[in-house]
């Protein structure tokens, strides 16, 4: 199979919302951008499926190795195929690939995050170096489009965070900081055997905030000689900014369930953005 057909099959299964940023933009960014998806998808996978986390280190060592064939030329795995064609056009950094895997592998050393900064810092990872990685496919003329790309990514993630307490619960991670826990009287065991109280509604109200600090903090730092360019990140946040105010209008019944939007939605939120922006 062509390296670039695999990647878009992995990242039109998958469903997620990322995928309807992608349908507007010319095809040698969208087949950029879908080789990038594909390649997250793979390596947060190794993490979520492999249930024996020493398998897990050894599958994502391999991941690394794998990058550094991207860059040398000879990849195996269709996804690094892919990437190799892509990370000299738009000038993808090898540092960058690696610390999502970085940011991936946290997730088989921590299960709890002691308050904010610490993370934050799994945010940049995973979410945050996505984001500068997609500015760069994207097109950017003004550097500040990389301090908006970084707080997007970060907004993304904590959106994430909220939509699936409940999922990650079940598979033993809380990611709501400890000390944001306590504050608001909300004990783990709440979480992880789906117990709904009204200082959960709060501590959840709590985070939503933040996210929307970081959604408003992007756009703020977007400059307007690239917010054509950046189109598909706008996409996205108006996706995820209606996926977060679904989520608050249910009353953050997150434990038990997971908030999604319809795809009639997502195409809806995705062309009126696109046309807007």
């Amino acid at each position: 199979m062509n390296p670039h057909q695999y990647c878009q099959d992995k990242a039109a299964a998958s469903g997620s919302s990322f995928y309807y940023s992608f349908i507007f933009l010319p095809p040698p960014r969208r087949r950029a951008i879908t080789a990038l998806y594909a390649f997250c998808r793979e390596v947060d996978d190794v993490v979520d499926e492999c249930h024996d986390p020493a398998l897990a280190h050894v599958r994502l060592d391999w991941w690394r190795q794998e990058i550094g064939r991207v860059f040398d030329g000879s990849p195996t795995h269709p996804v690094a195929q892919a990437l190799k064609d892509i990370v000299g056009p738009f000038a993808l950094s090898r540092e960058h690939l690696l610390e999502i895997i970085d940011g991936m592998e946290m997730d088989l050393a921590h299960s709890r995050y002691p308050d904010f900064p610490a993370l934050q810092q799994y945010c940049y990872r995973v979410a945050g170096v996505v984001g500068l990685l997609a500015a760069s496919i994207f097109g950017y003329r003004d550097p500040a489009t990389l301090i908006y790309a970084h707080d997007l990514g970060i907004a993304f993630q904590l959106t994430n965070i909220i939509r699936d307490v409940g999922e990650d619960a079940r598979r033993g991670r809380i990611y709501l900081p400890i000390d944001e826990l306590q504050t608001f009287n909300v004990p783990a065991a709440d979480i992880l055997n789906a117990r709904p109280t009204d200082n959960f509604r709060a501590l959840m109200q709590f985070q939503k905030e933040r996210a929307e600090r970081f959604y408003a903090q992007a756009f703020a730092a977007l400059p307007a000689i690239d917010r054509k360019s950046q189109r598909p990140g706008l996409v996205m946040a108006a996706i995820y900014r209606a996926l977060l105010a679904e989520i608050a209008r249910d009353g953050f019944q997150v434990l038990d369930r997971r908030t999604s939007l319809t795809p009639l939605r997502k195409v809806w939120l995705a062309g009126l953005t696109w046309l807007k922006a």
